[in-house]
Parts: structure tokens; sequence; C-alpha cells
């Protein structure tokens, strides 16, 4: 009987010892929240991020968790993106949105998503790889919602640490 006890703790410390490491949480940006866009202008210009100017028309969002991965795989729900002014208030406008990944400050790359439809409430889910793949470091993330041409954006996500 002692003969299996020992051989039993010697095997479980031999597996400890070679245990396959846990992989570290791969992901190169989170983020969760969001931040409807406004087309407000301070002193006739248009509230650009990263270059791209917001909607014609003021956009909500209830909710956005995003979560893009080191090999490029991005995955964004976004709830309630909806419009807050204009005659079709509270309707998704017909509109069709991408993700779009900016890393870096000074000289950002841009990284997209393909488009998808926004439902009847303003939700959507993204998933995909996006194009071209980011950089192994992702400083200063910026992740805005934006229309299906790319030319505008709805909302922003608020990064996570």
């Amino acid at each position: 009987m002692r003969k299996v006890f020992i051989s039993s703790l010697f095997m479980l410390a031999l597996a400890a010892f070679f245990a396959v490491p846990v992989p570290a949480d791969q992901s190169l940006a989170r983020f969760e929240g969001g931040i409807g866009s406004t087309p407000l202008r301070s002193g006739g210009t248009p509230n650009l991020v990263r270059g791209v100017p917001p909607g014609g028309l003021p956009w909500v969002i209830t909710s956005l968790k995003a979560n893009v991965q080191d090999d490029g795989h991005i995955r964004v729900d976004g709830r309630g993106l909806l419009l807050a002014g204009g005659d079709n208030i509270g309707r998704n406008g017909g509109q069709s949105v991408r993700a779009k990944l900016f890393c870096g400050a000074t000289l950002p790359t841009a990284h997209d998503s393909g488009a998808v439809p926004l439902d009847s409430d303003g939700d959507f889910s993204i998933e995909g790889s996006l194009t071209p793949m980011p950089p192994v470091i992702c400083g200063n993330p910026t992740l805005l919602i934006l229309n299906a041409a790319g030319t505008a954006w709805f909302a922003a996500g608020v990064p996570r640490s």
C-alpha cells in the first residue's frame, strides 16, 4: 500500500512538472461600452475621429463589447445603435456597419472588418478577421463603428484595460 502511495505521489509530482502551460490572454485590444456620434461642429470643424467624420445625424448606442485577438480575429457585439435625431429618430436608418481598429497615436494604422446589417433594434454582431492584420502591439487602440462604406462613424468603443 505504501509503494502505491509513493508511486502515485511521484506520478503526481511528475505530471505537475510537465504540465502544459495555460495560454495567456491573447487579446490585442478590448472595448466595453460605446459612445454614439454627434456631428457637432466646433468653429466649423466636424467631430473627426482618426480623420473619419461622424454620420450626418446624432447616433446612440446602448452597449458595445469588442475583443481583438493578436491574430487579427475580431468579435463585436453592439446593441441599440440607432439614430438620435431627424425624422427617423429611434430607427436604424437602413444602415449596415463595419468595425475599424486604429493602432498607434502619431501615424495610426487602420484595420477593417466586413460589414453587417443593423437589425431593426440597432443590434449587430461582427465576427471575422481584420484586414490588413493589425501589428503585434496596438498602441492607443481606437475602435470605430462605421457605415458600410467606411466614410462616417456612428459609434466608438471605450477601451478596457
